[in-house]
């Protein structure tokens, strides 16, 4: 094979200084926004990007670097993963050291847990500071250790470049995450030849990324799936994030569609298949739908695709499909398999390709089999045991809230939430026609997601509507970025569900801890989020109360071009049902009084959880 020699850099051989080479490699790698908030130790690099912006600025006077400066570390990182999770590039923030760097573990960890491609680069004290407890020092490569996929610090400028280039390869390979690179200030200061390529040496590291990339599954393997699927008289698809974060959704649609298997998503897998498709059954587990999990309770083969038995999904494994005689796995981390859910066949590696695989084995043998009494009978599930609330409460019902955004949407707004009950109606009643257009912090479930990663979503999408369904709990985390939101003239919308409490804990006090409401009714009550919204120049702010004012106030709060804020006061004793309780199986679901159960299962009130179990 003739390899071709790449271009010589056009800035190779020049001299410039570290903070310089971090903004150039950024610009190399496609960057265009960066997030974060400045301070002493990364000053050097704020410079860089403001002169790169005036060297390079467009005819029309754009800056090809924008800087998005919010109101604090936290939101830079949650911004960051917003962008990353509704574009599939890598997001990058910028902060200083101590604690900017601190206030971003959080984030870190959580696009960690969701497997978020994010760059984070840190201010670092001097290297002859390091260690002496200098002025806003902080260990960050002990502290992001255990919460990044991988960290530098960058201790020699001669390799500052190929660190850099090395980061967004790691962040971006293999199953994504979060890569910290650490920046001692007298690194940025340094001034040296750019040599205008180059990575480090992560020979295994790149050894096994090539054998995901190159994984083929054998004719024995194929066969050995097909033998299953042919044995199988209701075999069902598990699909999580994985598939989205793969950018396998197409692969995904026309595997089901070939073998006409029905699909159950987890939270994060919410649009790896549209939502409105016939052979999808929506959300799995815990708040899962009813007729999802009976699915799940009712299959007799499981295969996984980019999904990890969490334990919001098979809380206790033994118990999750409990009549699958064959269970399939295919992920692209080695670890997750086997892990949770014991399997009879697996495959290490990308999702798309594992599937377009096993579709032109399936072809290329002539597989077929008749599933049709199964989908028959799951989409006769869908119907009986179709979503529902109390439609004649003339308190306001989230339900309703969200059934009536999902008719002016049509499935096709980028959604983030915050988390709590908020988040789990918008999972449970909106459509997502596409991938990449639901945001939320599933393994992590972290309040004061949803503002931020709406944000940054927009920053990705400035043409797409962007929606922030929130909670009045959640949003007060980080309440201070909505002013980042008309600083910047995005028409981010904000549509907050205001139940003056901690919902989600009530509903568990109520269900669990015989309605000792600790601490959950949110004493902070004082909080006039129209006002709010006002200071920070939302030229759209407006509360609803009544039932019969609230189709037209989110048809005007879509419709309004600039940024939007609606506060819907909703009743603050609805639940989210169904529930599956913890440690629990779906066999004990609560589906409450507006979904038809099963006689196996609970239709209102709570079985007995041991402590132990919870959360």
């Amino acid at each position: 094979m003739i390899r071709h020699k790449a271009a010589k850099h056009p800035r190779a051989g020049e001299r410039m200084s570290g903070a310089d080479t971090v903004i150039q490699v950024l610009a190399d790698e496609g960057v265009e926004t960066v997030f974060g908030y400045s301070g002493g130790a990364i000053l050097p690099t704020y410079d860089a990007i403001f002169r790169y912006n005036e060297q390079h600025r467009g005819a029309n006077g754009q800056e090809p670097m924008r800087l998005v400066v919010p109101a604090n570390e936290q939101g830079a990182g949650f911004m960051a993963a917003g962008y990353a999770r509704s574009s599939g590039k890598v997001g990058v923030c910028l902060v200083t050291s101590g604690p900017g760097a601190t206030n971003t573990v959080t984030p870190v960890r959580d696009c960690m847990a969701d497997s978020v491609p994010v760059v984070l680069i840190t201010g670092q004290v001097a290297r002859p500071a390091m260690g002496t407890d200098a002025f806003q020092e902080a260990p960050i490569v002990n502290i992001m250790g255990a919460c990044a996929k991988h960290v530098f610090l960058v201790t020699q400028p001669e390799r500052l470049e190929e660190t850099l280039r090395t980061a967004f390869e790691v962040a971006r390979s293999g199953r994504p995450g979060p890569v910290v690179v650490d920046l001692p200030k007298d690194m940025q200061n340094w001034v040296g030849e750019f040599k205008g390529g180059g990575v480090l040496d992560i020979r295994g590291y790149r050894q096994r990324m090539e054998s995901l990339a190159t994984a083929k599954l054998s004719d024995r393997k194929c066969r050995q799936f097909f033998d299953m699927l042919k044995q199988s008289s209701r075999p069902l698809l598990y699909v999580g994030g994985g598939v989205t974060s793969g950018n396998a959704s197409k692969d995904l649609t026309e595997f089901a569609h070939t073998f006409n298997i029905p699909v159950v998503t987890t939270v994060m897998g919410l649009g790896a298949i549209d939502t409105q498709d016939d052979l999808c059954l929506h959300m799995l587990g815990m708040h899962g739908t009813a007729y999802a999990n009976y699915a799940v309770e009712d299959c007799d083969f499981i295969i996984a695709v980019g999904a990890r038995f969490d334990d919001r999904v098979a809380a206790k494994a033994e118990l999750f499909a409990p009549l699958a005689e064959h269970v399939a796995h295919i992920d692209i981390d080695a670890a997750e398999i086997g892990k949770v859910k014991k399997v009879d066949w697996a495959h290490v590696g990308e999702a798309g390709r594992s599937l377009r695989q096993l579709l032109e084995y399936g072809r290329s043998v002539g597989f077929a089999k008749n599933f049709t009494p199964w989908i028959k009978h799951v989409q006769a599930m869908r119907k009986k045991h179709a979503m529902g609330y109390d439609r004649d409460n003339l308190k306001i019902q989230p339900p309703l809230v969200m059934e009536l955004l999902n008719r002016l949407t049509g499935g096709k707004a980028i959604v983030s939430t915050g988390v709590g009950q908020h988040q789990m109606w918008a999972a449970q009643y909106l459509d997502f026609r596409e991938a990449r257009l639901w945001l939320t912090s599933g393994s992590m479930g972290t309040m004061g997601f949803g503002l931020p990663a709406a944000i940054g979503a927009q920053f990705a999408n400035p043409n797409r509507l962007v929606i922030d369904v929130d909670g009045d709990g959640s949003i007060r985390m980080n309440l201070g970025e909505m002013e980042t939101v008309t600083t910047y003239g995005l028409p981010v919308k904000i549509l907050l569900l205001n139940n003056c409490g901690d919902g989600m804990v009530r509903q568990w006090q109520r269900l669990y801890f015989e309605d000792r409401f600790s601490a959950s009714d949110k004493s902070l009550h004082r909080k006039d989020f129209i006002k709010a919204a006002e200071s920070d120049g939302f030229g759209f702010a407006r509360r609803v109360s009544q039932r019969e004012e609230l189709e037209s106030a989110l048809a005007a709060f879509i419709e309004f071009p600039e940024a939007a804020f609606l506060e819907v006061m909703i009743d603050p004793d609805a639940g989210v049902y169904p529930m599956v309780g913890p440690g629990l199986g779906y066999q004990q679901m609560v589906t409450g009084s507006y979904i038809p159960a099963r006689e196996m299962t609970v239709r209102s009130g709570a079985v007995k959880i041991d402590p132990t179990e919870m959360f």
